[in-house]
């Protein structure tokens, strides 16, 4: 269980690491390709290029991310108006069924992926499948996050966003919400 540990720990702090550096590409590459193109009429070719692999990356990596904090989108509008048992069920299902979904979405990226073999970028001749492996990748750790989190709602009994994310409303908030 330590190594599990250690190794969540690892991955957490790799997507950070990455999420950050892609931002700061993006940011570098659009405001850089802008100056130089509006103070000395010169374009970066590579901008354009290295701004979508970078968008990629963060838009991608990021499902994990999110999931792990907790951040992702929810349906509170109608899980905070439901009695506890209910939006515990939900709170067990939903990540559930998303894991599932991106799992498959894994599957089919990663179709496409080998479907781009051969094909390279215009200014850098990167090869394609640099810019599209994030979507598996990310839909992959994406799913074993909202397994994780399937995991922890299964094993306890408080309503959680993620592993060290619990739900902010408690069972005696809900049930005293759904009696006045």
């Amino acid at each position: 269980m330590k190594l599990l540990k250690t190794l969540d720990y690892g991955l957490s702090k790799l997507e950070e690491f990455i999420l950050s550096a892609s931002i700061l590409m993006i940011t570098v590459m659009v405001a850089g390709n802008a100056l130089s193109r509006n103070f000395f009429n010169n374009s970066w070719a590579f901008a354009e290029e290295l701004s979508e692999l970078s968008l990629y990356v963060a838009t991608f990596m990021g499902i994990g991310y999110v999931a792990r904090k907790g951040r992702h989108i929810t349906m509170s509008a109608v899980i905070d108006n439901v009695p506890f048992a209910f939006r515990k069920t939900l709170a067990t299902i939903i990540p559930l069924i998303t894991a599932i979904i991106l799992f498959t979405l894994a599957y089919f990226s990663y179709e496409y992926v080998q479907s781009t073999s051969g094909r390279v970028t215009s200014a850098l001749r990167i090869p394609y499948y640099w810019m599209n492996i994030w979507a598996p990748i990310g839909f992959v750790l994406g799913g074993l996050q909202f397994l994780r989190n399937f995991y922890v709602n299964v094993r306890n009994k408080e309503v959680y966003l993620a592993e060290e994310r619990k739900d902010y409303k408690t069972e005696e908030e809900v049930e005293n919400q759904s009696s006045t």
